[in-house]
C-alpha cells in the first residue's frame, strides 16, 4: 500500500495556540529535561506555558529513567504548564485519553474497527497502543506465554520545582509516526512490548486508497491541544474535590473504560518490594479513583496497584 509523509520546513513547525510559546529544535538531549532546566534557571517564565519540539533526541527518557529511542520522522514534544495543585497518577491517564481522542487516532480507530482489528487504546499507566488478538499473538509468538504490547506513544510527566516549591509540570509525549525503533532485550529494558508507528498501522489496513501520514506540524497542534485539555480536566478534579462531588471524575472513569487497552485481559504483575519480587496474577478491571490499576485475583479479591511491571499472558 503506498504511503507518504510530508516533512515541513522548520519555518512551518510552529503551533498556533496563542496562550503558549513554541520553540522547535533540530535535536535535543531530552525535550523534558531541556524545559525543566530552562524553567528552573529562569530562562523561561515559570508562570507561562512553553512548548518544545525536536526532530530527534540524543538522550530521550521514559518512565523510571528508561531510555526512549528517538529516530527522525517521529514526534518528540514537551509542554510545560504552571500548576497550583499536587500532581497525581491520574494525570498521565487523562493525557492518554485526550491523545486517543485526537482526530488522527479517531480516524485510524474507525478503520481498524471496521476491519475487525484491535483499536488503539490507553494502556495503564502511560502508553498508547494495543495488544494483538489471541490468534495473531499465537502465530507470532507460539513459544511464549506473554503477549507483547504494540506501543505507539509514551507519556512522561515530571513535576518542576523551584526553591523547594512546585511551580509546574512538564508533560512529554513521544509518538512514533514514520520510524519504528526495533527494540532488543537490552533496549526494551525488560518490558514486554515492541514499538509500532502510524505508518505501520496504516500498512495493516486493507484499502485501495493511498494514505498520507499527517505532517508533524499537524501532530504538534493536535497533541498540544490534547495536553491543554487534559490539564483543564485535571484541574476540574481539584476544584470539585472539596465539594464532595465526583461528576468530572466519574465522567473520566467512564470514558477511560471505553479506551482501556488492558480491559478484560489476563495479567501478571511483578512488583519489587525491598528487593523481594512479588507476583500477582488476575484479570484487569479498569482503574480506581486514584488512577491505580485494579486487578481481580483468582480468589475474587480486587487489588489496587500503583506500580509494577505489566505482562499480558495467555489463558491457561
Amino acid at each position: 500500500m503506498p504511503l507518504s509523509i510530508s516533512m515541513p520546513s522548520p519555518a512551518n513547525y510552529s503551533v498556533h495556540l496563542p496562550e503558549l510559546t513554541h520553540r522547535h529544535v533540530t535535536s535535543s538531549a531530552s525535550t523534558n529535561s531541556e524545559l525543566i532546566d530552562a524553567v528552573q534557571d529562569a530562562t523561561l517564565d515559570a508562570t507561562e506555558l512553553h512548548l518544545l519540539t525536536a526532530e530527534t533526541q540524543s538522550a530521550g527518557r521514559g518512565q523510571r529513567g528508561r531510555s526512549w529511542q528517538s529516530p527522525r520522522g517521529n514526534v518528540y514534544l514537551s509542554l510545560y504548564h504552571p500548576v497550583h495543585m499536587p500532581i497525581s497518577g491520574l494525570l498521565s491517564l487523562i493525557i492518554g485519553v485526550e491523545l486517543a481522542k485526537m482526530p488522527i487516532i479517531q480516524r485510524l480507530n474507525e478503520q481498524l474497527r471496521a476491519q475487525g482489528l484491535i483499536p488503539i487504546g490507553v494502556k495503564w499507566a502511560n502508553d498508547l497502543g494495543f495488544y494483538r488478538n489471541s490468534s495473531e499473538a499465537d502465530k507470532a509468538e507460539p513459544d511464549t506465554q506473554i503477549i507483547q504490547f504494540n506501543k505507539l506513544a509514551g507519556i512522561l510527566i515530571e513535576p518542576v520545582w523551584k526553591a523547594g516549591k512546585l511551580v509546574g509540570v512538564v508533560m512529554g509525549v513521544g509518538l512514533n509516526v514514520q520510524a519504528t525503533p526495533k527494540l532488543t532485550a537490552q533496549t526494551c529494558e525488560g518490558m514486554s512490548y515492541q514499538a509500532i508507528s502510524l505508518q505501520d498501522i496504516y500498512g495493516m489496513l486493507v484499502s485501495d486508497n493511498a494514505y498520507n501520514l499527517p505532517i508533524l506540524q499537524t501532530l504538534y497542534q493536535q497533541i498540544s491541544e490534547a495536553l491543554l485539555a487534559a490539564m483543564t480536566r485535571f484541574e476540574h478534579f481539584d476544584i470539585e474535590r472539596p465539594t464532595g462531588h465526583t461528576y468530572y471524575l466519574d465522567s473520566f472513569l467512564q470514558e477511560f473504560a471505553t479506551m482501556d487497552a488492558l480491559a478484560g485481559l489476563r495479567l501478571r504483575v511483578s512488583q519489587d518490594h525491598d528487593d523481594n519480587l512479588h507476583v500477582i496474577t488476575g484479570d484487569a478491571c479498569s482503574i480506581d479513583t486514584n488512577g491505580c490499576l485494579q486487578l481481580r485475583e483468582d480468589n475474587g479479591k480486587i487489588s489496587a496497584l500503583f506500580t509494577g511491571r505489566i505482562d499480558v499472558i495467555r489463558e491457561a
